[in-house]
């Protein structure tokens, strides 16, 4: 489709294309669809369209009692389900008062940057395939299986692990666990070289990524980008760090929260590999403590129907794509009568509004890959 101006005459000045990217899965990450505006090969304006994996996941938690919406919750950032699940439990327990279990809180602290390392790894893999670099996709998937297998034999679940339970966690952790948890987290470290070596030292990674696609702070603030690509383009914010949750406030020492100022396509994938390194030596950290507590419980009773008392509340984390919140607001019911999600993808992916236009369409993959998204999170 064009769209041509008409001058003095009737001579045609200059034409614009109008090219629709998606929404076909191949070359973005999902069912996302992206209306450009060319200028020949110059993004003159750039909308990205949603909704079409759209499952209306807010309406049916009405319909869900508290027990139920886990598992609806866990499934809009598929790679991150874990946290997903975290952030609901969190806020029906801060709704109830209730206190979790030290030994509850460790785990959960523990298995929550075990799936942050899981979804970095995915995009760590799936960017360089993207500008046309395949080996690292292969080295991601070896440590991600590392990893999946222990997330696995504790939970039951390879991608939706519904573990989290309102009061603690599903059930204790199994004999010899932290053990194989530690000895995989070992292997996996040893080998995160291999991201430095096969795609961030890489001339050609390099030339496609830097200075290709700035996002600047304001623009950050604006649109209430988050997560790693916030903080690469300067933004110092980690809810980890600034607002604890979880056993985060006594792992300061431990925590370091990366950033960067160029923000670019480099930066952000620079700084998604600090944060998994960083997310190793955390979840480290959790097995240590975890070695330590003496044996306890892993959950909370809980009545045979669960009412959360009337009010409102909301419970947001840092997950590994960004800002995840929960607004919760209950009539004293089992189930919500309103549970609203602020998902991390939505806002970030609305940033290539400004991001896009001025580029050229050659970069666009470069750009859209680096926002580190999951249509999912996009549509809810």
């Amino acid at each position: 489709m064009t769209e041509t101006t008409v001058g003095i005459g009737g001579a045609a000045e200059s034409t614009d294309m109008v090219l629709n990217i998606g929404p076909q899965h191949p070359s973005t990450h999902g069912v996302l669809r992206l209306r450009l505006v060319l200028d020949g090969e110059r993004i003159v304006s750039a909308e990205p369209v949603v909704g079409y994996m759209h499952r209306g996941a807010e309406k049916l938690f009405e319909a869900r009692d508290y027990r139920q919406i886990v598992m609806l919750a866990n499934r809009h950032d598929w790679l991150s389900a874990f946290s997903n699940e975290l952030g609901v439990v969190m806020a029906v327990e801060r709704m109830l008062g209730m206190e979790v279990p030290e030994r509850a809180v460790w785990m959960r602290t523990l298995l929550a940057e075990l799936n942050r390392v899981l979804n970095h790894l995915m995009f760590l893999g799936s960017y360089p395939l993207e500008l046309g670099g395949i080996t690292p996709i292969f080295h991601a998937f070896r440590e991600r299986e590392e990893l999946q297998a222990v997330m696995e034999e504790i939970s039951g679940g390879r991608m939706h692990y519904m573990f989290n339970r309102v009061g603690g966690l599903k059930e204790d952790i199994p004999a010899g666990w932290l053990g194989r948890a530690r000895a995989a987290i070992a292997d996996v470290n040893t080998r995160m070289h291999i991201y430095d070596d096969l795609v961030r030292g890489n001339e050609i990674f390099r030339a496609r990524t830097r200075g290709v696609g700035v996002l600047s702070a304001e623009a950050v603030h604006a649109y209430g980008v988050s997560g790693p690509i916030a903080r690469a383009s300067g933004v110092d914010f980690d809810l980890r760090r600034d607002e604890p949750y979880l056993a985060y406030g006594e792992l300061q020492d431990v925590l370091k929260v990366a950033t960067r100022t160029e923000g670019d396509c480099l930066a952000r994938f620079e700084v998604l590999l600090e944060q998994t390194r960083n997310a190793l030596d955390l979840a480290v950290a959790c097995l240590d403590r975890m070695a330590e507590l003496a044996p306890g419980p892993i959950n909370q009773r809980l009545p045979k129907v669960l009412k959360a008392p009337e009010g409102e509340t909301y419970a947001w984390t840092e997950n590994p794509l960004g800002i995840n919140g929960y607004y919760l607001v209950s009539k004293g019911e089992k189930t919500p009568y309103r549970l609203k999600l602020r998902s991390a993808s939505y806002n970030n992916i609305q940033a290539l509004a400004v991001l896009l236009p001025g580029q050229l369409v050659a970069d666009m993959v470069s750009i859209l890959g680096s926002l580190f998204f999951v249509v999912g999170d996009i549509d809810k």
